[in-house]
């Protein structure tokens, strides 16, 4: 389908340009989203007539996205959730779950605007796209731990996917003690049989 842009979309083109895009993308997307006109005669004339108030309504959004752009470019959120010994969510973080976030943190963010390709399931700091603007693209770091201390942690640069053998230590020298007094226990037999066979000689 053919269509006059209203806005940028991505790699298609900017305002004003027409563009053949795939029906599905058109129809699901383009149109009912207002970025896009079907490329008649009749809408060709309306653009022509309204294009100075479309790029002003343009500029102003995208100088809106921009504002809003300022104060949250590298923000963190911190997602606490349940996950195993390996770092693996029991559940995951969705698109939604960090758009409601960033609002609570005083952002205005629609879930539609978060550009997360798969819903997160590890712990861990995974940096995430936001498309404010169609001309505004910035990145938040969400901050996936399974308690506020391991998002604390973990904002410090610690892996918490790595299992940590700290707690093991004590258990492992008393491991470490006991192969050593079972080696001199040998040892002291066999040094009792040569000076036997010594003494047998």
């Amino acid at each position: 389908m053919k269509v006059i842009l209203l806005e940028r979309v991505g790699r298609y083109g900017s305002i004003g340009d027409e563009v053949v895009v795939k029906n599905g993308y058109a129809r699901n997307f383009l149109l009912p989203q207002g970025k896009a006109l079907r490329a008649t005669q009749a809408n060709r004339a309306r653009f022509e007539a309204e294009r100075a108030t479309i790029e002003k309504r343009n500029e102003e959004r995208r100088n809106e996205a921009a504002g809003i752009a300022a104060g949250l470019n590298g923000h963190s959120v911190v997602m606490v959730r349940q996950a195993g010994e390996n770092g693996q969510l029991y559940g995951s973080v969705s698109s939604r779950d960090i758009a409601e976030a960033l609002v609570a943190d005083g952002f205005q963010v629609l879930r539609s605007q978060v550009d997360l390709a798969a819903p997160i399931k590890t712990v861990g700091i995974h940096p995430i796209a936001l498309n404010l603007h169609a001309e505004v693209e910035i990145n938040v770091n969400v901050n996936v731990a399974r308690s506020t201390d391991e998002a604390e942690r973990q904002a410090k640069g610690e892996d918490m996917t790595v299992f940590s053998f700290d707690d093991d230590e004590p258990e492992q020298e008393e491991v470490a003690a006991e192969d050593a007094a079972e080696a001199d226990d040998a040892e002291a037999v066999v040094d009792g049989e040569e000076t036997e066979r010594q003494e047998d000689a």
